[in-house]
């Protein structure tokens, strides 16, 4: 319904309705009613969501339409409370309520004491309010602290005692977040956090619709769509979803990481923050690079799969890495900011922090492990630009040899020069960075040759950035001698207590050292 054509007053709302202007209808009904107009369209239900088209936005729309209440089982990073959240879409653009309702009665059908009073003394002289879809969606991050009052309710004497209520009086409660959630959405984030005395309070708003407040018999059936969130770790081995409570859950939907590189990208590229008022031009294989350090570390043994590897893992490295070329280039006074491959070392403190280790990964340490996460990454994406490539020519040089110092803040123009001089060097660049391409970019490429031939173990890079022929060798093992051992000497005429050692019969005393 336009702005312009809503109806002012309880007896315009009714008479719109009566026309079949206005649909009066439950919040799960309302969802089913928008999602199928969706369907219809063709439009696209998500919209920033990628990789879930086949896998979980089906079994969502099933949730749906099949108007349950659902939770959404996955590892950090994959998506789950932007999906909860874009279920916002699928309300009506607005809704009657009546003024001052705590709870945002339906002015054709009050459940609170405030909302019943207001229709009886005005009638359809009521003015009503519109309430907005994006105020109707009320989020809980669940935390063990959290109580039935902070949910469902509490009795608050002091407005009792102002008022000269009883405490039995529905005048004298105090409303919790999910009367306030009333004719709405209502999520909770990591479930299993809450306690389980908690989760009790859960029963009847799922199964009966309605909640009862501190024992006295104050009956509220409310209209919620209600969905969850939670780690399947918490869920399946820790245990701290009760069963009644997951028996009340219509759907467990699964997430999942994203399976493809590209998609990814489509991610990062979505949510990274790049665009900084400089020029940025950030190459494809920087981009697939930055990608495939998250999936190295999710098939990596020594990175804990019970905890996984966050999609905010390479945003936060993207950002990092530009930032990293952004400070080159204006200390160099570059027009153009364009990452190198070997900026992405630059990111390990965005790597360790957002990485679990087992013990095995611990004893080797962070930054050792995403040293080597870089490197397999690098190794995967150039084998796939240069998997037919000759580099012979480059290979050669070094190990004939020669050398070439790039460190991290030399100038693109200075780079180029240096690789200039190494044979075959600047064409395999050019295998990846377009013809004409600035300087920088071109740097960008001889950085990813180089580094993409160090990852192989073509050749070696020192610490100083120094690119030589092969890898260094290790330092010999000084060989460590061992004393002696003491021999128990059967032989030894010496006695301890100055005797010759023969006494009667010949025989030899036998001396211990301790």
């Amino acid at each position: 319904m336009p702005a312009s054509a809503r109806p002012a007053t309880l007896g315009a709302l009714k008479a719109a309705l009566a026309r079949g202007d206005y649909a009066r209808r439950s919040v799960r009904d309302e969802v089913r009613d928008n999602l199928i107009v969706k369907l219809r369209r063709g439009d696209r239900l998500f919209p920033g969501v990628v990789g879930y088209d086949d896998t979980v936005i089906p079994q969502l729309v099933n949730a749906v339409l099949a108007k349950h209440h659902f939770i959404l089982l996955g590892l950090r990073g994959q998506a789950k409370t932007r999906l909860i959240r874009a279920l916002v879409d699928l309300l009506d653009e607005a809704i009657p309520v009546i003024p001052g309702s705590e709870i945002h009665d339906d002015p054709l059908a009050p459940l609170s004491a405030h909302g019943r009073a207001m229709v009886a003394s005005e009638g359809d002289d009521l003015p009503i309010e519109w309430r907005p879809r994006e105020a109707r969606y009320v989020e809980k991050l669940a935390t063990p602290d959290v109580t039935i009052a902070d949910l469902i309710g509490d009795i608050d004497p002091i407005k009792a005692a102002a008022s000269g209520l009883q405490l039995g009086s529905e005048l004298a409660m105090h409303f919790g977040l999910l009367p306030r959630a009333n004719r709405g959405l209502f999520a909770i984030n990591e479930l299993p956090d809450l306690a389980g005395k908690v989760q009790v309070g859960l029963f009847n708003i799922l199964q009966e619709g309605d909640v009862q407040i501190k024992g006295f018999p104050v009956r509220l059936p409310l209209d919620l769509m209600m969905v969850f969130t939670a780690n399947p770790e918490d869920y399946t081995a820790r245990g701290k979803i009760i069963t009644p409570l997951k028996d009340r859950i219509g759907a467990e939907i699964r997430t999942h990481y994203l399976e493809s590189r590209a998609d990814a990208i489509a991610v990062t590229t979505q949510e990274a923050w790049v665009e900084r008022g400089l020029r940025i031009e950030v190459p494809q294989y920087v981009r697939e690079v930055v990608e495939e350090v998250a999936f190295q570390a999710r098939q990596d043994r020594r990175v804990d799969k019970r905890s996984g590897v966050s999609q905010r893992l390479p945003i936060s490295v993207m950002e990092t890495v530009v930032s990293n070329a952004e400070r080159r280039a204006l200390v160099a006074g570059e027009g153009l900011v364009a990452p190198r491959v070997s900026d992405t070392y630059s990111a390990l403190p965005s790597i360790t922090g957002k990485v679990e280790l087992e013990y095995e990964g611990e004893l080797k340490g962070a930054h050792a492990i995403g040293r080597e996460l870089i490197r397999n990454a690098v190794a995967q994406v150039f084998d796939g630009h240069f998997v037919d490539a000759d580099v012979s020519r480059t290979v050669t040089f070094f190990e004939d040899g020669g050398s070439v110092t790039l460190g991290d803040g030399l100038p693109a123009s200075a780079l180029v020069v240096e690789a200039s001089k190494v044979p075959g060097l600047m064409d395999l660049a050019g295998r990846v960075a377009p013809a004409g391409a600035a300087a920088p970019l071109v740097a960008s490429a001889v950085d990813f040759v180089l580094e993409g031939l160090y990852s192989q173990k073509r050749i070696s890079r020192t610490d100083a950035g120094s690119y030589v022929g092969s890898e260094p060798g290790r330092r010999p093992q000084q060989t460590v001698r061992q004393a002696p051992a003491l021999k128990l000497d059967e032989d030894d005429d010496d006695d301890p207590r100055g005797g010759s050692g023969s006494g009667s019969g010949g025989s030899k005393k036998k001396r211990y050292y301790n």
